[in-house]
Formats: structure tokens, sequence, C-alpha cells
């Protein structure tokens, strides 16, 4: 005898879709897995209609079930898993927000999601306190997160309020279809005007911190740059990625003998206090993306913060000097 179906009362998360004359003949679990608004893998569906948590017309079905147009499909959902994460009321630098995704400019010194020794004060506990509907979207401590910039490195993040956006934000992601363009304030000159890094990185064999370039088993990466301005004894350059390894463009910067200015990991002993920065000076100045929703291109620029942009007339003083 089949199950009932969910009755007010007894099942608060429930979605339901009308099956539409395109998905005729189409397998139950694969329609599902297609529906904007389950965040919610094949295998996932698969689990809650075995247990008996999916109905078509009434009647609970197996995964194969071939669909016709006009059925009804009731899916009960399961409720999302806590994050970890605790609210908390942060400011943020909101450039661009509406129901599926925020944009935001992160300051210097802000972790982006809790990690051991960041508990607390971190971009995620400041999210859920102005989006709470972000609980559930994305993984497990990470709220809507959906790419990182390193604790002081400042610039545009995009992160998602959706699981729609969620989902194809990470598609866009992986099929390099974001992008993400950066100013780095370097220690030295480049010897071309425009130029491609393409290293591997993965973990410092001596010290787990720290990315490096790996001749073997580390993970591709592709780093392009060109000049924006010499100054003295520095350079300004304009950064892109068509990879988001770790600390990618520090590390590879620095692979070339172009640390970034005030690096307190790459740049050596002299980037303690250089030019009066209290970390690297580094800035995500623009980033362009699909929006997740409707496909419209979407493209926003930030100049950098006040201590970059001081750096860099320090940087033009010495080489009038």
């Amino acid at each position: 005898m089949a199950d009932d179906p969910p009755v007010a009362g007894r099942a608060p998360r429930t979605a339901v879709f009308v099956v539409p004359g395109s998905a005729a003949g189409e397998r139950l679990d694969v329609f599902l897995a297609e529906q904007d608004g389950l965040d919610l893998t094949r295998s996932a569906i698969q689990r809650l209609i075995r247990s008996h948590r999916v109905w078509v017309n009434g009647r609970t079905a197996r995964p194969s079930r071939r669909l016709e147009p006009g059925e009804e499909v009731v899916i009960e959902l399961p409720e999302p898993a806590p994050s970890g994460v605790v609210p908390e009321a942060l400011p943020l630098d909101v450039v661009y927000e509406d129901p599926d995704v925020v944009v935001l400019n992160k300051p210097r010194g802000w972790v982006v999601h809790p990690a051991p020794g960041h508990p607390q004060g971190t971009l995620a506990n400041a999210l859920l306190a102005r989006y709470p509907e972000m609980e559930g979207v994305g993984g497990p401590g990470r709220p809507g997160i959906v790419h990182r910039l390193d604790r002081d490195t400042t610039g545009l993040l995009v992160v998602a309020r959706s699981p729609l956006a969620y989902r194809e934000l990470v598609r866009q992601i992986k099929e390099r279809r974001v992008h993400r363009e950066y100013l780095a304030l370097v220690r030295g000159w480049p010897e071309v005007r425009e130029g491609t890094v393409e290293a591997p990185i993965g973990r410092h064999p001596a010290d787990r911190t720290r990315m490096t370039v790996l001749t073997t088993g580390g993970r591709p990466a592709r780093t392009h740059f060109a000049v924006v301005e010499q100054v003295g004894r520095y350079t300004l350059l304009r950064c892109w990625l068509d990879t988001g390894r770790t600390h990618q463009i520090r590390v590879h910067l620095a692979f070339i003998g172009l640390p970034v200015a005030g690096d307190p990991v790459y740049g050596g002993r002299r980037a303690q206090g250089e030019l009066g920065l209290e970390g690297q000076a580094l800035h995500a100045t623009r980033l362009a993306f699909a929006h997740p929703r409707d496909g419209r291109p979407m493209d926003f620029t930030v100049p950098p913060p006040a201590d970059f942009l001081a750096a860099l007339e320090r940087a033009r003083a010495g080489a009038e000097g």
C-alpha cells in the first residue's frame, strides 16, 4: 500500500512540481535534480525517494519511474543542516544585493569563514546576521560562500543567498566564467609589460601553512599580469586568474621575483611594515559574472582601500626622491 502524501502539519517543508510536456518520459530522480530551488544532489534525491518522501500523484515511486505530462510530484525536503556559524551583527560593505546574490567589498583583516583560531568575527558570521536565509545554502560553516579572499586581501566577493544561485555560481567558477581581476603592488620590476605565470601550486612540504610552486604533485595554476605603473622600486600590476588556488597570485608573483608588497608570508623580511602596510597590497578590484537566475551580465569595480593607496603614494614619493 502506498504511503500517504504529506499533509498540512505533518511536512512543514515540501516542494510541489507539475511535470511539463518537455519532461515527458524523464526519470523521477533526474527530473527532481534539474528543478530550481532544490539544493540536492541526484544521489540525495534518490535516498529521499527510497525513504518514501517523494510522491507522484499521491503515491510513492521508484527513482527510475518515468513521468508523464501533468503529473504532480511532491517532495518532502530535509531540514537544512545547521552551519554551526553564530550570527554576528558586524558591518558589511554591500556593493549590490538582490534575492539571489550579494556582492561585497571585503576589508583587510577579515577571515571569510570560521576556522581554527577564528571561530567568530568572520564574513560568514556577519552574513548570517544580515541574511539568515543563507543558513543551509552551500557547505557546512560556509553559508553562501562560493569563493574566498585571503584574510588581508581586500575587495570584491560574491555570495549566494539562494540554493539556485549557489549551484549556478559554483558552476560558473568551475567553468572559469567568473572574471576576477586584482591590483597588486609588487617589489621589483617585471621583465615584460604583460606575462603569464603557469606553475603548479601545492602545500609547502616543510610548512603546511604556506603554499608553494611544486614540480610534482601540485595543482595546475595560471596567473596573467600586466603593468599598470612602475614607481621607484615597485610596480603596480593588474592580475587576473584562470584558476583559483589558495594564495595563487601571492605565490606566483613571489615565484617570479616580484613579491607583493607587505606580504608577511611570501614577501620576506622586508615585508614587515613595508610602505606602512599591515598586510599584502593585493586588492580584488573587479568581479564579473552572469546573474545566476536570468543570465544578465553583472560587472562590478571598487577602488583599493585607503592604506593600499597610501602605500602607492609612498612608493611614488620614493621614486621622485
